[in-house]
């Protein structure tokens, strides 16, 4: 992310120092100073402070606010917290009627100066920081496909005596036949949404908008299109990046997508599973690790071109992907989605162009800088800082304790009889077994001291009361279909 400023490329505003950055938004006009920073479950939080209020010692002390009323930080009589901004990821915020410079910050502790162990961006910073240290790889890259629903409206509501939700779109094939004029009646029907061209695809403005929106912000993006679900489904693809770096462009994403519908009269959701019946949202993300300039996944005598390096990295995500499912999928909703038949990875085996494996090599290119493994479990409902850090920690241990994943299963797996199906390991069905799962293997998570005990604790009680408890204990609309005379 970078300033963008007539005559100044991104790269050299990342490399300016506190003074050169104040110059440069005196002088584009900006008048307010937005302060944005992760929650635990994975939203951007802000405030905004006037221009004069940025200087160069705000870089080094930063700003206060109250961590008291942030969801998974402190506890009120520990509430004070400050934001320190990170000069690498300002932007002017296209948003805002006032010319507003952006910056994304780090949690501090007030009191010792050091960074907040709870907040998720430090987790991912340390994340990269243990990579190094192992000396197994100097760096590693992501590129992860969040799939997503633009929408016309949604209406949803839950009280004691009643529930529901409407989510809507045009575009819905549920529309076909509806008595309104005009209905041209051009709609993509279920699962069958990927790639037709307008007038079946009524969303491609908005989603070049989306595009044209994060380029202009210094985030690049490699394509966008029509996802396979109806009503809008949409994906659009970022370009590789370290960890970090990565996590901050699935926030931009995130914030542009949804401000750029809103002005299109639209709405996003990033849920995995709005829609019953059609196609999800995932979040599937190309990982690969590199040292001194060459892809460590790389072997051309290896199978589907992957190391032995890249296999053990394969054989972590494998060993661990029960547990990496309470933070990579970590909703109730996003375990409607992963059921069989909706190219939802539910079973934790690698294949090379095997979209039902947990674990796919993707085969457009042979070049040794392309080879990489996509995990395909992850949606976007994922916090992505938390995500990342757990999927490398993951590969690392596979590696560290070279963890053979098995052969590779390149047939159908949804095709595989029962016999067949029950030497495979599987996702958990439910939040609630995914955070059993992190409850019984998360000592890999914690090397390096990447996530703590404490935040792991805080993970599975948050969301296993204010998420998995909530859901279950409240009546379901088609529970009254099924029970209601009995």
């Amino acid at each position: 992310m970078a300033v963008v400023i007539e005559g100044r490329s991104p790269a050299a505003l990342q490399a300016a120092s506190p003074r050169e950055l104040i110059e440069a938004a005196r002088s584009q006009g900006v008048v307010m100073v937005d302060l944005k920073f992760v929650d635990v479950p994975g939203q951007w939080q802000h405030f905004h402070v006037p221009i004069d209020q940025l200087t160069e010692q705000a870089f080094v002390e930063g700003f206060g606010f109250d961590g008291s009323s942030i969801r998974g930080f402190q506890a009120i009589n520990e509430s004070d917290m400050l934001l320190v901004p990170d000069l690498a990821t300002a932007f002017i915020d296209p948003f805002y009627s006032h010319r507003t410079l952006s910056l994304v910050c780090e949690v501090r502790d007030p009191e010792t100066g050091r960074p907040y162990e709870r907040d998720p961006r430090y987790i991912a910073r340390k994340a990269e920081a243990y990579l190094r240290a192992t000396g197994i790889a100097d760096v590693s890259y992501w590129g992860p496909e969040a799939e997503f629903f633009i929408l016309d409206s949604a209406r949803f509501h839950q009280d004691q005596h009643s529930g529901y939700y409407f989510v809507d779109s045009d575009e819905g094939f549920w529309n076909s036949g509806r008595d309104h004029t005009p209905n041209a009646g051009h709609r993509p029907r279920y699962k069958e949404g990927y790639f037709p061209v307008p007038p079946v695809d009524s969303v491609s403005d908005v989603r070049a908008d989306i595009a044209l929106t994060l380029q202009s912000l210094g985030v690049p993006v490699e394509t966008h299109h029509h996802e396979v679900a109806t009503a809008g489904q949409a994906e659009v693809d970022l370009r590789y990046a370290s960890l970090t770096a990565m996590g901050d462009r699935v926030m931009m994403l995130k914030y542009v997508a949804k401000n750029v519908a809103r002005r299109h009269g639209k709405t996003v959701t990033f849920m995995p599973k709005p829609l019953f019946g059609d196609n999800g949202s995932g979040m599937h993300t190309h990982q690969s690790l590199w040292k001194d300039g060459r892809n460590l996944f790389y072997d051309k005598d290896g199978y589907a071109g992957l190391s032995e390096t890249a296999r053990y990295y394969i054989g972590g995500l494998l060993a661990h992907g029960r547990a990496l499912a309470a933070l990579c999928s970590p909703t109730t909703n996003s375990y409607k989605r992963l059921v069989p038949g909706f190219e939802a990875p539910v079973n934790l085996v690698y294949s090379k162009r095997n979209r039902s494996a947990a674990v796919r090599i993707p085969m457009y290119s042979q070049a040794p800088a392309a080879r990489r493994i996509e995990y395909r479990p992850p949606d976007p409902s994922a916090n992505p800082y938390l995500a990342f850090a757990a999927m490398l920690l993951a590969g690392l241990d596979g590696i560290e304790n070279r963890i053979d994943p098995g052969d590779p299963v390149d047939r159908d797996l949804y095709s595989l009889t029962p016999a067949e199906l029950l030497s495979i390991r599987s996702l958990p069905g439910s939040l609630e077994e995914a955070l059993e799962a992190l409850q019984d293997d998360y000592h890999f998570l914690l090397k390096g001291g990447v996530f703590t005990k404490d935040f792991i604790d805080l993970w599975i009680a948050y969301k296993r009361q204010r998420e998995a408890l909530a859901v279950s204990t409240r009546p379901h609309p088609w529970e009254f279909v099924l029970y209601f005379d009995v």
